[in-house]
């Protein structure tokens, strides 16, 4: 997941659009936060000046120079400009922007009540100041001026893109409205600013106090060693000394549901993961959703679209939700059959054992290990002891040399949020200085559940060069000291997903920020993430780096073979979690103005949909944060599905080479899609690359579904 910072994706002076932010009393007089960032090759972040109080007094008095500069910006005396409005927009409110990604930091990584108070305090004032910028008449009569006088301006295509894109913004968030009707926007926006936060924090504190505790070794039939011992690990850090404890995080349930002979603690497991969010009591987020979404669809309504699907999905690459629809329902029918399948596998492989059961939605990993050591020979407790993290992080640096001539070097001493932050600097194959990546893999209180890419600093060079900083988060269970973090293949494919994010805001070479990166548009963001996980399979990584923890030996070929084999296994099963929530995402958001009863809604859709009764959504409504968190994935969560036609179709542009790490074809995927940004539209980058319009056959032929009659 592109994590979205309150800043990334968007042109600087929209970067409040969707900012939680915090109150301070008063203003400081030597702020550190305020400081431009020091530190090698541009500064880093100060992390080791910040506290709760100096954030909110340092985004008091910068915001006030956010607005100045704005202000003179728009009544600059001299004629619109390229340079004098849309250039000077790109630098707007720096010492704002320094301190609002500080805050993004922790209010993901570091949440302690203090940041909790501060974000809900001041949600609604960023949002209000956000569309004083954006209903500025003054500024955008410059902005329009300028786009309508933009032929004979000798704008280079790159300062042409950026110009329509920030005017596209402008009007898309309200700035044609008449006066009421901003008015209006700006009461809902406030709203739900303050909605999203609530519905972050609820979740948040789900995940935190809700833990399964086992009491017995009886408790641990079936689990891994290794399990064992991070779930002992997590015990001794709460008190609990000779029990184990099982997180509310996915890193935690997954493996217990996958592992665990105790079908009674398989259901308490997954109880406590799928009712995140949708407990009676002040965490239920359900009356939160039914506002939310009135909310979105008054607002697209307000803004001249028919829902709050068409407004989002207006300047995406799919733009318009029928298109997205389309694609889902051609995937669904497959995945629905294939799980019917795989059902049938597991109550044979359960009646077999004198199990003559329905199988259930907590049964379904657990018997579907068992189908896979029976069809492939292959039991995941295989791998996993092959799969060190500090080995494929070496992993993930060899891949980025080979494929694009990046190494990584550890760094000391540079300031971080939390001691297992660890922070490398990039350079390029002329020992060049690329950026920094930080490193923060594993779980802990305060921190959001899952894993995602942040950018701290974004990559520009129209005035001069300022490389980037990235990071990747994951929520990876510690374990006891010394001992190597063991993580499943799905963790591991996770990992090499999000680094490709990474990948994406290091390898960035354009001029404006606001073009740069991972700043491009939902469903073409997740393409370079998606197909950077191909190449953990590939017998170059897996020989090299997927080392057994024990002996060093490397992962054995019949091994690896039966990895193979069993690519295409469950795909029914991880289609319809991952497709049901996006189906539903688009159907909640076409819905219109009506009340939801979002427990209702879940339900009726899915059946109308014919869910299968042993799965449910990767993100049930309540705890669906792509969505309801924010607006960046709102009607957007298919751009996974989308975005796997693009990284299916290009990885076969490797394939067809013979050669996975071809580097003629790697020289055109940097340049038309992980350097280029959103200096152009998606659809003609990736024809560019390819030289091809994208298929949706790849995909299907990568899950094992029908392909016959498709092109």
């Amino acid at each position: 997941m592109k994590r979205v910072s309150i800043l990334r994706g968007m042109p600087r002076i929209m970067l409040l659009l969707a900012l939680m932010s915090l109150s301070v009393p008063a203003i400081a007089e030597e702020n550190p936060l305020l400081k431009p960032w020091s530190g090698p090759h541009g500064g880093v972040p100060p992390f080791d000046q910040v506290t709760p109080e100096r954030l909110g007094l340092a985004l008091e008095q910068s915001l006030e120079s956010y607005r100045d500069d704005v202000l003179r910006i728009a009544r600059n005396p001299e004629p619109p400009t390229f340079d004098n409005t849309i250039a000077a927009l790109e630098h707007a409110g720096e010492e704002f922007e320094r301190v609002t990604i500080l805050f993004e930091i922790y209010s993901s990584n570091m949440n302690n009540p203090e940041i909790q108070t501060l974000e809900r305090e001041w949600s609604p004032r960023f949002s209000a100041i956000s569309d004083e910028v954006i209903q500025n008449k003054e500024l955008f009569q410059r902005i329009d001026s300028i786009y309508e006088n933009r032929e004979g301006a000798g704008l280079t295509p790159e300062q042409d893109r950026l110009l329509w894109l920030i005017r596209n913004r402008f009007v898309k968030s309200g700035a044609q409205l008449g006066e009421q009707q901003k008015q209006e926007l700006t009461k809902i926006n406030g709203r739900l600013a303050t909605l999203y936060t609530e519905f972050g924090q609820n979740l948040l504190a789900d995940e935190e106090n809700d833990k399964v505790v086992l009491d017995s070794e009886d408790d641990l039939s079936g689990l891994p060693d290794t399990m064992i011992a991070a779930a002992a690990a997590e015990a001794e850090d709460l008190g609990l000394d000779g029990k184990w404890v099982i997180r509310n995080t996915r890193s935690s349930a997954d493996p217990f549901l996958t592992y665990s002979d105790r079908r009674d603690l398989r259901k308490k497991v997954w109880e406590m993961w799928v009712s995140r969010g949708d407990k009676e009591g002040k965490t239920n987020n359900n009356p939160l959703v039914t506002e939310i979404l009135q909310l979105r669809a008054k607002k697209a309504k307000l803004l001249g679209f028919p829902t709050h699907a068409h407004w989002q999905l207006s300047d995406a690459m799919a733009r318009n939700p029928e298109n997205a629809m389309e694609l889902m329902e051609k995937v669904w029918k497959p995945a629905v059959e294939r799980v019917a399948e795989e059902v049938e596998d597991m109550e044979a492989i359960a009646s077999e054992r004198g199990e003559e059961i329905t199988i259930e939605p907590w049964d379904y990993r657990y018997y579907a290990e068992k189908v896979r050591k029976k069809k492939y020979d292959l039991d995941a407790t295989e791998l996993k002891p092959y799969l060190q993290l500090e080995k494929l992080l070496e992993a993930q640096f060899w891949v980025a040399e080979e494929m694009y001539g990046l190494s990584f070097a550890e760094v000391e001493g540079l300031p971080v949020f939390h001691k297992d932050v660890r922070v490398f600097e990039v350079t390029d194959r002329q020992d060049k200085h690329v950026g920094y990546w930080y490193f923060d893999p594993y779980a802990r209180e305060g921190k959001r559940s899952g894993a995602w890419m942040s950018e701290y600093r974004t990559q520009e060079a129209f005035q001069e060069p300022i490389t980037p900083i990235v990071s990747n988060n994951s929520n990876y269970i510690k374990g006891k000291p010394g001992e190597p973090v063991l993580i499943s293949w799905d963790d591991a494919e996770t990992m090499f997903h999000e680094f490709g994010h990474a990948l994406h805001g290091l390898l960035s070479k354009v001029s404006y920020p606001t073009l740069a990166g991972t700043n491009v548009s939902r469903d073409f963001v997740e393409f370079p993430s998606q197909i950077n996980e191909h190449w953990l399979s590939t017998p170059e990584v897996l020989n090299r780096f997927a080392l057994h923890y024990k002996t060093g030996e490397p992962m054995p070929p019949e091994l690896i073979e039966k990895l193979k084999k069993a690519d295409t296994f469950n795909q029914g099963f991880s289609t319809v979690e991952y497709l049901s929530s996006a189906l539903v995402d688009m159907k909640l958001h076409l819905a219109g103005e009506e009340a939801i009863d979002p427990r209702e809604f879940e339900k009726t859709t899915l059946a109308e949909l014919g869910m299968p009764s042993s799965i449910v959504m990767r993100h049930r409504i309540p705890q669906f944060a792509h969505v309801f968190s924010g607006d960046y994935y709102s009607a957007g969560y298919y751009s996974y599905l989308w975005s796997e036609v693009l990284d299916q179709d290009a990885w076969n542009a490797f394939k067809e080479t013979g050669n996975p790490y071809n580097a003629d074809v790697a020289s055109r995927f940097v340049e038309h899609v992980l350097s280029a940004g959103n200096t152009r539209e998606p659809a003609e980058a990736y024809r560019e690359f390819r030289g091809k319009d994208p298929s949706i056959k790849p995909l299907l032929e990568a899950r094992g579904f029908p392909t016959e009659g498709v092109k």
